[in-house]
């Protein structure tokens, strides 16, 4: 089966407000071998919408709409769908019982236009809305389906776990879409491309098999989707490409699918019972904010400081003011005295430090914007690595921070090897 999605309102055409719905439906469909093609987004016009409507169905198996089904007056979606199936509305007594629930447990007065969000499109079946007032929609014509839901994400969402996925699952769709993401930084799209080689040798003629490269700030994904009529037949596939990928470019994967770096490090700290400490100046705290976003790194994760200046540098971590006279805060020598300094004050297997750049202004030619030292330093050594990191403070920061979580991945599995 194949899909398109319709989103619907003026402030996802504006930029007002992100669509995260169509990325969210997409992946649920496909883990129940429903495959997206098509992306529509439509304003609060019902001529559009109803465009939208008939060109979605006539080409695709299935149609997901979300949006306009508020009850306000630019939410003309259910109107829309009316004219669309040339039927009326009816009350739906289930959805008007959970309208009427809703407001009486927040204690608000149920008015006219709520009441009416119980209206649907006669000969519909009725989406119950567990986590809102209104109520979606399945339409069912000629093997085709055609669904309505709010565009709330949270409603969306709810709708989608609860009903739509286990309608197809049960329905079954004949097919199997399966991805397998491979997490890599610290090499370039085009020299990783040139490292894994030939496309179409490594997916092989006939496996269903696709490979995509997807760069963004900290590194490249490399998403594999495979699409058969087995799922046995496609898991093997994914596995036999993830093992050819791994074959040439393992030292760059740091983790798979939802994995982030973090918690890729965080594992390997608590395995090996160590516990790691950070000193960052040009990240202002965002290592520290990552790493303390997983679950659990109470474990490994003793403390982080935030030393900006060299004051700072000096006093809380013992950076030698000659070391700051002569090479300059950002330098080899400032980064690994801080490393140093944050490991010997916190009393820590790891200690790591950054000082960098970040622009826009204060560079020079010895030290353009975009410099960073990243230090690192255990019992065996004290480190610093040189990078230059192009983008905006937010990118910088961001790719500053994934080099020095990776530097840390590294250094542990060369102390395991």
């Amino acid at each position: 089966m194949n899909a398109e999605i319709v989103t619907i309102g003026d402030e996802l055409l504006i930029g007002q407000v992100i669509n995260t719905n169509a990325s969210y439906i997409a992946e649920q469909l496909n883990s129940v071998g429903i495959f997206d093609d098509t992306m529509t987004t439509v304003g609060d016009d019902e001529a559009s919408i109803l465009k939208a409507f008939d060109h979605a169905l006539s080409v695709h198996d299935v149609v997901v709409v979300t949006g306009g089904l508020g009850p306000t007056h630019d939410d003309i979606t259910r109107a829309a769908v009316c004219k669309f199936f040339t039927t009326d509305l009816v009350v739906n007594a289930e959805a008007f019982e959970n309208i009427k629930n809703r407001f009486a447990n927040r204690n608000i007065a149920l008015v006219r236009r709520n009441e009416e969000q119980a209206l649907v499109p006669r000969g519909c079946t009725v989406i119950q809305n567990r986590h809102g007032t209104a109520p979606g929609y399945l339409f069912e014509r000629h093997g085709k389906y055609f669904i309505v839901m709010p565009g709330v994400p949270a409603e969306m969402k709810g709708m989608m776990d609860e009903f739509v996925v286990p309608y197809f699952s049960k329905l079954g769709t004949g097919t199997s879409i399966l991805h397998r993401t491979l997490k890599t930084t610290g090499i370039a799209e085009s020299i990783l491309a040139d490292q894994i080689g030939d496309i179409g040798e490594l997916l092989g003629t006939s496996t269903g098999a696709s490979l995509a490269f997807l760069p963004g700030p900290t590194g490249v994904r490399l998403r594999i989707t495979v699409r058969s009529s087995s799922r046995a037949r496609a898991e093997s596939t994914i596995r036999d490409v993830e093992q050819k990928i791994r074959a040439k470019a393992e030292q760059y994967i740091y983790g798979t699918d939802t994995e982030d770096i973090e918690a890729v490090v965080g594992r390997m700290l608590r395995e090996r019972k160590m516990r790691l400490s950070v000193a960052e100046s040009c990240t202002g705290g965002l290592i520290a904010d990552r790493v303390t976003n997983v679950p659990g790194s109470s474990d490994y994760f003793e403390r982080g400081m935030v030393t900006y200046s060299d004051e700072s540098k000096r006093a809380e971590l013992g950076v030698p003011g000659f070391f700051l006279e002569r090479f300059g805060a950002v330098s080899r020598e400032v980064a690994e005295a801080m490393a140093l300094g944050i490991r010997t004050a916190s009393n820590t297997d790891i200690g790591l430090s950054t000082t960098g750049i970040a622009g826009p202004t204060g560079g020079s030619e010895e030290k353009p914007v975009g410099l960073v030292w990243i230090g690192y330093s255990d019992r065996h050594e004290t480190v610093a690595l040189r990078f230059n990191f192009p983008g905006d403070r937010r990118i910088f920061k961001e790719r500053v921070s994934q080099a020095a979580l990776e530097l840390v991945r590294r250094k542990l599995l060369k102390q395991a090897s």
